[in-house]
C-alpha cells in the first residue's frame, strides 16, 4: 500500500512540475493538416491506430507522437536516422559504431547498447504496416511513400507484444487510392548528393488498385579516407522499390499485398581519437592512477607503458575532422532487405472485422567498417621490431555478415458489441539468423634504413586459414546461429461505461523458444573441435513463457479535455552473447509501467497540450560489460551480457503543445525529462591462483538524455488567385548529454540541431501542382560527439592476476561526430 501512495504522489509531484514549465519545449512531428491548409482555421484531426483500430489521437488514452509526412519532408527525413536528432525527444536513435544501416532504439530509457547479434533482442518494437521487423539490422533503409510514423510510448506488451517494453514506432505507408495520380520528386544538395523518387496510383482495375514507389538517394563522403581508390567515411547510395496492390471483391472485403526490397549501401562515421591518455595513467599503485580505473575491478597495480602516438596520428576532440588521418583500406557496407506483406480484413458483420496479416521478410548484412585507423586497438609502439618484412600491424578492420529470414501469421478480431469495443488476436513468429565476423589488421608502419616511420597495407590473404579481409583468409572471432519461435494470445476490452468514463483491461500470453550455437569462436570451430570444458560453453537451448497485463481508465471530462490513468506491463526475451567464448546466457527482462496523462484541445481549437507522467520499474535489466581481449597481433570485442539483480528505476515526464495563433501559423513545442537508475552490481572476478576480488560497480543506461525538447515554427503563406503558397518551416531540437556505454560514467556531448526549409508550394502548371524547396539540416553546422569509447584511454580487463591491470594499450577516447550541415534544392510535380 505504502508503495502505491508514493508512486502517486510522484507522478503528481510530476505532472505539477511539468504544468509549471510553461516555457518548456515541445514536438515538431505534431504538426498536422492545419499547416496545410491556412484557409481552415484550428487544428484537425490525427488519426493513429495504436489500439488496432482507427482512433483520434487526442481522444486515444496512450502517450503518442505522430510525424506525418508533412513534416518527414519538412525535415527532409530520407531514412529513420533522421529522426536522430530529436524530433520525438523521448524517441533516441542511433548508428551502430560499424555501420548506418543498423540503427538502436529507445522509447522511455530502454535501450539496449548492442543489438547487433543474433541472440539478443531490442527493446523497442519497430512495425511497417502492422508487420514486426525482427532485427535492427537494414532499418535505415530508405523510407517509401510514408503516410505517418507513430511514436507510441511506454510498454506496448499487450497489443504489440514481446520487446516493445519502451515502446513502439510503427510507420505506415500509403495505401493505393485506386485513382490515377501520383507525384516524381528530385533533388541535389552539398557532398555531392542527389535523390529522386516516384510514386504512382493506377486507376482500379476489376476490383484491382497498383501503386508503385521508387526511392534513390545518395551522399558522398563528410570525412574523405586519405587512400587512394577507398570509400570515404559517412556516404551512402540507397535505393529500393515498392508494389502495393489492393484487391477489393465485395464491399465487405481488403485485401492489401505488397512487396518491397531495398539496397543500402554505406559506411560508418569516422572515430577520431579525442584524446591522448585523458586520465594520466602511469605504471605504478592504482591508489596513485584514481582517474586511471576501470569500473568493476579492484586492482593494486597498474603496469606498462602508455603507447606513444604514432607519426601523423591527429588528436582531435573539437571539431569534426574532413580528411582522416591515415589513409585505410574501406569498402562500402551492404545491407539487402526484402519482404512480402498481405493484409486480409473481412467485415464479417456491423459487429466483427476479421484480419489477417502474414509477412515474410529478410535481411542481409555485409558489414566492412575501418573507421578507426590507428586510434582503435590494437595500438602499435613504433620500434626497431617493426620492419619492412615484419611490419606492425594495426587499424582494426571491422567485417561481419548477417542473414535473417522471419515469418509471422497474426489474426485478429476487432469490433463493437454494445458498450464494449474488442481487439483479440493470435500472433505466430518464427526467425532463422546466422552472422560471422573477423577483424584482420589492415595497415602496417616499420622504421626504414633511415628510421623514418613507413605506413603500408598489409596483404589481404596471406594464405588459406590466415589473417586477412578476403573471404577465405579471415580469421573467425565469432560465427553463430540461432532459431527463435514466438506464439502468443491477446486479448483488450474497452467497456465505455458512459458517454465519459471508458475502462480497458487486457493481457497477453507468450511463449517464447530459442535455440542457438556458436560455430566459431577466437577462430575455434566449435563444431569440428568442441571446447574444453573449462570453458564453459553451452548452446543455448530456453524457453520463456508471459502474461502481460494492463488496465487503462479514461475519463473525458469535456468534449475536449480527456484524462487518464494506465498500469501496463512488457517483456523482453532472453539471449545469449556470440562475443564470448562460452556464449554466456542471459534471462528476460520485465517492466512495469504506471502513468497518468492529459490530452486536451481549447482556444477554440486552435491549442492542444498533452501531458504524460509515469513511473516504470523494470526487473532483471539486461546490461553488458565490454572489453577488448587480444588474440595473437588481433583483438577481439569480448561482450558479455549479464541480469542485473534488484529493480531499475525509469521516472519520466512528456508534454507537447501545438498552437495555431493566426491561419496559417502553427508552433509546436515539446519536452520530455527522463531519470533513470541501476542498482550497483556486484561484480566477482577470480583467477587461476585463487585471487578473486568482488566490487560494486554502477551501469548506465545509454543514449538517453535526462532532458530532451524540440520545438517548430511553421507559416503557410497563400498568394494569388489559386492554390500557390510559399511555406516556412524551422526546428530546433536540444539533447543533454547521454550515457555511452553501460559501464562507463563517460558521457556523450549535448546537443542542439536546427533544420530548415522554405518551398514554393502548388505552384499550378497544367493540370500538374509543382512545389520547389530549398532544405538545410543542421544549419548552424553544430558538431558534437554522439558515441565516446573510453575503453582505449583505461586500463585492460584482467587477465591472468584479477589485481593487476595492464595500461600497454592505452592511449585515448575515441569517438564519432555527428553529420555536418547538409543543403540542397529539391522539386516535385503531383498529377
Amino acid at each position: 500500500m505504502m508503495n502505491k501512495v508514493v508512486r502517486a504522489t510522484l507522478l503528481a509531484g510530476s505532472i505539477l512540475a511539468s504544468m509549471s514549465a510553461s516555457n518548456a519545449w515541445a514536438d515538431a512531428p505534431a504538426a498536422d493538416t492545419a499547416a496545410d491548409a491556412a484557409a481552415d482555421s484550428g487544428l484537425g484531426d490525427i488519426v493513429v491506430t495504436a489500439t488496432k483500430r482507427e482512433t483520434n489521437l487526442q481522444e486515444t488514452p496512450i502517450s503518442i507522437n505522430v510525424v506525418n509526412q508533412a513534416a518527414l519532408k519538412d525535415r527532409h527525413v530520407q531514412s529513420l536516422y533522421d529522426l536522430a536528432d530529436g524530433a520525438v525527444p523521448s524517441l533516441r536513435i542511433a548508428t551502430f559504431e560499424a555501420r548506418q544501416s543498423a540503427l538502436t532504439i529507445g522509447i522511455r530509457g530502454i535501450v539496449p547498447l548492442d543489438a547487433n547479434q543474433p541472440a539478443r533482442e531490442q527493446g523497442v518494437g519497430i512495425y511497417v504496416d502492422g508487420v514486426y521487423m525482427g532485427r535492427q539490422h537494414g532499418l535505415n533503409a530508405a523510407l517509401f511513400d510514408v503516410e505517418r510514423v507513430e511514436v507510441l510510448k511506454g510498454p506496448q506488451g499487450t497489443l504489440f507484444g514481446r520487446n516493445t517494453e519502451g515502446g513502439a514506432l510503427s510507420i505506415v505507408s500509403k495505401a493505393p487510392t485506386g485513382e490515377f495520380g501520383g507525384r516524381i520528386e528530385g533533388g541535389l544538395g552539398n557532398y555531392g548528393s542527389y535523390n529522386s523518387a516516384i510514386h504512382v496510383d493506377l486507376p482500379k482495375f476489376a476490383g484491382f488498385s497498383v501503386k508503385l514507389d521508387g526511392v534513390l538517394q545518395h551522399q558522398d563522403p563528410t570525412t574523405k579516407n586519405p587512400l587512394e581508390g577507398q570509400a570515404g567515411f559517412n556516404q551512402y547510395h540507397r535505393k529500393g522499390g515498392r508494389v502495393a496492390v489492393r484487391w477489393q471483391p465485395t464491399s465487405t472485403i481488403t485485401n492489401d499485398f505488397s512487396y518491397d526490397v531495398a539496397r543500402d549501401e554505406n559506411t560508418p562515421f569516422y572515430s577520431q581519437l579525442l584524446n591522448y591518455n585523458p586520465n594520466g595513467c602511469v605504471a605504478g599503485t592504482q591508489a596513485a592512477n584514481a582517474a586511471c580505473k576501470l569500473p568493476g575491478t579492484d586492482y593494486t597495480t597498474i603496469t606498462g607503458t602508455v603507447k606513444p602516438l604514432m607519426p601523423g596520428v591527429v588528436v582531435n576532440g573539437d571539431t569534426r575532422m574532413k580528411t582522416a588521418d591515415i589513409g585505410v583500406p574501406q569498402q562500402v557496407s551492404v545491407d539487402k532487405t526484402h519482404g512480402f506483406t498481405n493484409t486480409l480484413k473481412w467485415e464479417a458483420s456491423p459487429e466483427i472485422e476479421i484480419r489477417s496479416i502474414t509477412a515474410w521478410r529478410g535481411v542481409d548484412a555485409t558489414q566492412w567498417d575501418n573507421s578507426g585507423g590507428a586510434h582503435r586497438p590494437p595500438l602499435v609502439s613504433l620500434t626497431s621490431a617493426c620492419t619492412q618484412t615484419a611490419p606492425c600491424a594495426f587499424s582494426r578492420y571491422s567485417l561481419a555478415d548477417l542473414r535473417q529470414r522471419q515469418f509471422s501469421q497474426e489474426l485478429q478480431a476487432v469490433g463493437t458489441f454494445g458498450k464494449i469495443d474488442y481487439v483479440a488476436g493470435l500472433f505466430y513468429f518464427n526467425e532463422h539468423v546466422s552472422d560471422d565476423a573477423a577483424t584482420p589488421n589492415s595497415n602496417g608502419v616499420y622504421l626504414n634504413a633511415a628510421g623514418q616511420p613507413v605506413y603500408t597495407i598489409l596483404n589481404s590473404c596471406t594464405g588459406s586459414g590466415g589473417f586477412g579481409s578476403d573471404v577465405g583468409c579471415r580469421s573467425i572471432d565469432r560465427a553463430s546461429e540461432v532459431w527463435s519461435k514466438s506464439y502468443a494470445a491477446y486479448g483488450q476490452l474497452t467497456y465505455n461505461a458512459t458517454d465519459k468514463l471508458h475502462v480497458t483491461v487486457g493481457g497477453r500470453y507468450t511463449h517464447d523458444e530459442k535455440k542457438g550455437v556458436l560455430h566459431f569462436s577466437r577462430n575455434v570451430n566449435y563444431d569440428t573441435n568442441p571446447p574444453a570444458a573449462s570453458v564453459g560453453y553451452k548452446p543455448l537451448d530456453a524457453t520463456w513463457n508471459r502474461f502481460n497485463p494492463m488496465a487503462t481508465v479514461a475519463y473525458d471530462v469535456t468534449d475536449d479535455m480527456h484524462v487518464y490513468a494506465k498500469y501496463a506491463t512488457g517483456y523482453r526475451a532472453g539471449g545469449a552473447s556470440s562475443r564470448t567464448s562460452n556464449y554466456q546466457s542471459f534471462n528476460p527482462e520485465d517492466v512495469k509501467s504506471y502513468e497518468v496523462g492529459l490530452k486536451s484541445d481549447f482556444w477554440d481549437h486552435r491549442a492542444r497540450f498533452n501531458l504524460a507522467g509515469y513511473i516504470m520499474d523494470r526487473k532483471n535489466s539486461q546490461v553488458d560489460i565490454s572489453s577488448i581481449q587480444f588474440v595473437g597481433s588481433s583483438s577481439f570485442n569480448n561482450l558479455v551480457t549479464i541480469n542485473a539483480p534488484g529493480i531499475t528505476k525509469i521516472r519520466g515526464i512528456e508534454a507537447d503543445l501545438t498552437l495555431e495563433p493566426i491561419d496559417g501559423l502553427t508552433l509546436n513545442a515539446s519536452y520530455a525529462y527522463t531519470y533513470t537508475k541501476i542498482p550497483p552490481v556486484l561484480i566477482t572476478a577470480a583467477d587461476t591462483a585463487g585471487r578473486s576480488t568482488s566490487v560494486y560497480q554502477q551501469f548506465y543506461i545509454v543514449f538517453t538524455p535526462r532532458n530532451a525538447a524540440s520545438g517548430s515554427i511553421d507559416y503557410v503563406l497563400p498568394i494569388g488567385a489559386q492554390d500557390t503558397k510559399i511555406k516556412f518551416h524551422i526546428d530546433g531540437n536540444y539533447s543533454q548529454a547521454t550515457q555511452a556505454f553501460d559501464q562507463f560514467a563517460t558521457k556523450n556531448d549535448a546537443s542542439l540541431i536546427f533544420n530548415g526549409r522554405i518551398s514554393l508550394a502548388d505552384i499550378g502548371v497544367g493540370d500538374h501542382k509543382l512545389t520547389l524547396g530549398v532544405w538545410g539540416r543542421n544549419l548552424f553546422n553544430e558538431q558534437y560527439v554522439f558515441r565516446r569509447d573510453p575503453s582505449n584511454s583505461l586500463p585492460g580487463a584482467p587477465t591472468t592476476n584479477v589485481t593487476v591491470g595492464s595500461i600497454s594499450n592505452v592511449l585515448g577516447d575515441y569517438g564519432n561526430f555527428n553529420a555536418p550541415r547538409t543543403f540542397g534544392i529539391d522539386a516535385s510535380v503531383a498529377f
